[in-house]
């Protein structure tokens, strides 16, 4: 650990770009599926276990596209168009049912889900590590000390658009405006005739898509595995306890954050540790959350 810190701060310190490209790199993907499921969490109150899991069936279905010889803004489209239906097609087969129900009963059901996409994915897709290669070029600069692909680069201005798109549709679009209130107040919405069901599906729907977009752009600067969900998952969580429910610039904010920190962490500590660099930042943030819960707690007389 201490010859990789001089390596980075000492002998090369050059190889700080790497980094931090990286981590902008993997903030950029994990913020997609992160505003997602900030937006369910605080439009429904569902904490969904198997976000990571839609992350991967939108890398699937990539692959699959990307067979067919398709163009990369063309098959993101595709994605992201069967991606939203497939979030449709699961709120009203199984979240529509547990949406009035407590937290642990979201938690098993999206857990239950979880594993079936897991075990479907396997079956049909096979255990093996997968990647789509677009045969782009890379950028060498620094004595080929620094890399940067092509794809990358066109995976960070694609998630740029769509998150560009993303805050223009939730404030200035009706249905937008509508999910900002049942968010506030979903009886308060009602009464004001708002058919909050729809938004209530319209919003897990949106998130699949999300999560598909960023199932792409993982299929294309990294790998998809059946199995690999579950680390998307923990991630996005992490992300969305940092930042706080409908809190977009936070989401992003933390996803950059979380991002650099992982890909820091990947290079002093080992990669086997990256995918816990999210779980400690959130052990902390929960942490220093119920310190300060006790600390403005009073005593009702």
């Amino acid at each position: 650990m201490f010859d990789n810190l001089q390596l980075l701060f000492v002998w090369a310190p050059i190889i700080n770009v790497q980094v931090i490209l990286d981590g902008i790199f993997v903030g950029a993907v994990f913020a997609l599926c992160a505003y997602g499921l900030a937006l369910v969490w605080g439009v429904m109150n569902i904490k969904n276990l198997a976000q990571g899991d839609f992350v991967i069936l939108g890398g699937y279905l990539a692959l699959v596209l990307h067979s067919w010889n398709l163009p990369l803004p063309v098959i993101l489209v595709i994605v992201t168009i069967v991606m939203f239906v497939y979030g449709w097609s699961i709120y009203a087969l199984i979240i529509r049912r547990i949406v009035d129900k407590d937290m642990f009963v979201s938690l098993l059901a999206t857990f239950g889900l979880s594993l079936l996409m897991q075990q479907a994915m396997n079956l049909y897709f096979g255990p093996e590590v997968q990647t789509i290669d677009m045969k782009l070029p890379v950028i060498d600069a620094f004595d080929n000390m620094v890399t940067i692909p092509y794809s990358k680069i066109i995976s960070l201005a694609l998630a740029g658009i769509i998150t560009a798109a993303v805050v223009i549709f939730m404030k200035k679009s009706r249905t937008g405006q509508a999910i900002r209130a049942t968010a506030q107040d979903a009886r308060a919405a009602r009464v004001l005739g708002i058919d909050t069901d729809r938004v209530y599906a319209f919003t897990f729907a949106f998130n699949s898509a999300l999560c598909g977009a960023a199932g792409v752009l993982v299929s294309v600067i990294w790998v998809i595995q059946p199995f690999y969900g579950i680390t998307y998952s923990v991630r996005t969580f992490a992300i969305v306890t940092a930042a706080g429910l409908g809190n977009l610039p936070g989401v992003i904010s933390a996803a950059f954050g979380i991002g650099l920190f992982e890909k820091y962490t990947g290079m002093i500590v080992g990669t086997a540790y990256e995918v816990a660099a999210p779980v400690m930042i959130l052990l902390l943030v929960l942490i220093i959350r119920q310190i300060n819960m006790k600390r403005n707690r009073q005593v009702v007389r």
